[in-house]
């Protein structure tokens, strides 16, 4: 009786999300909160922050391009010609990354916008003492007075203030090699290249094995950078290298530097509380995803390290926006709106 249950439970809970996520399903789903914003009443859907309605409508239309995108890709796997060596059913690489890609880009824009709106307060209202008066208080609207984020980045030392840059640009720089990095693991997917070289760090006792990474066959040239299995693997192996000594090393420079700690009472740290946190979260995704990848190479892929593989990942995506966005006080814009020169990066 126990395994009836179990399989009607999860037998329905997976016919459930194949239902939802073909096109047509997941454009009903989708519509939701939009049939749900039209019955709202006006003082609700009036608490959107002005300006994030065409944001809003942009990550809609990214969901409705989801589906689209993904049948695209499934229908690439339609037929006997598409079967591999295994006698299994294989899509194209290349719109499975584009696919893998449309979903990345589209969490990214709604986890920033999400950090967008909860921060939508210290962003646009000044700060007002305790106990100050009706006077003051009244005068806080003004839009001479700072917000809270603006007078934190004016009392900034300009030595604070480049530290705190450089350490957004590498936090930058981990966010785009981070992205390449998730892109170029579904090139590893779609070529089934987990389960080729199943060592680290050398690949057939050769750092870089030359004599698999050209094939003559693939014309032209540059299909070897996406469809061989050598070159495929090899790159993913050194861009998630790269990408965790990227993060190590942007949270050693904002966690160790001198600027990023309050020096003296008047000194104010070039890094918040909540950036020193994204940058540990950071650091230690980051080390923790380069070791379950190596893990899951060495165990030739087994489903439960590469589904914890992939949604790790995301970890250290997510860890690299929220250090990004919480280092938005220096910012380019930032510093154009509070008017003080914008110091260049070097």
């Amino acid at each position: 009786m126990m395994g009836r249950v179990v399989g009607v439970v999860f037998g329905g809970g997976w016919a459930y999300f194949t239902w939802m996520h073909r096109p047509k399903n997941l454009g009903s789903v989708l519509q939701l909160p939009q049939s749900m914003s039209l019955a709202m009443p006006t003082n609700m859907s009036s608490a959107i922050p002005a300006g994030y309605q065409p944001r809003l409508a942009l990550l809609f239309a990214m969901g409705g391009t989801q589906g689209l995108v993904g049948w695209w890709m499934v229908k690439s796997g339609l037929g006997d010609d598409r079967r591999g060596d295994r006698k299994e059913i294989r899509v194209s690489p290349y719109r499975l990354a584009a696919h893998l890609g449309m979903a990345v880009g589209t969490y990214s824009l709604l986890v920033w916008t999400g950090l967008n709106v909860l921060s939508h307060p210290l962003d646009v209202y000044p700060a007002v003492a305790k106990g100050a008066s009706t006077a003051v208080a009244g005068a806080a609207t003004q839009k001479s007075l700072l917000s809270v984020v603006e007078q934190y980045t004016k009392s900034l030392a300009p030595a604070a203030l480049r530290h705190a840059q450089r350490t957004r640009a590498g936090v930058l720089s981990t966010i785009a090699l981070t992205g390449c990095t998730i892109l170029s693991g579904a090139f590893v997917a779609g070529n089934d290249a987990g389960n080729a070289y199943n060592e680290f760090p050398l690949m057939n006792g050769q750092f870089i094995p030359w004599d698999d990474m050209i094939n003559s066959e693939l014309v032209p040239r540059w299909r070897n950078m996406f469809e061989n299995t050598a070159t495929v693997q090899w790159n993913h192996r050194m861009l998630g290298t790269c990408t965790a000594l990227s993060a190590l090393g942007v949270t050693g420079y904002g966690l160790i530097h001198p600027a990023g700690r309050a020096m003296a009472a008047q000194s104010v740290s070039s890094l918040t509380p909540q950036v020193k946190r994204g940058l540990l979260a950071l650091g230690t995704a980051a080390t923790a995803q380069m070791s379950l990848g190596i893990a899951t190479l060495l165990n030739y892929v087994p489903i439960s390290l590469a589904a914890c593989h992939q949604l790790g990942s995301l970890v250290v995506l997510t860890s690299g926006i929220y250090s990004a966005h919480s280092l938005r006080y220096v910012s380019r814009s930032m510093l154009t709106t509070i008017g003080r020169k914008f110091v260049p990066v070097s």
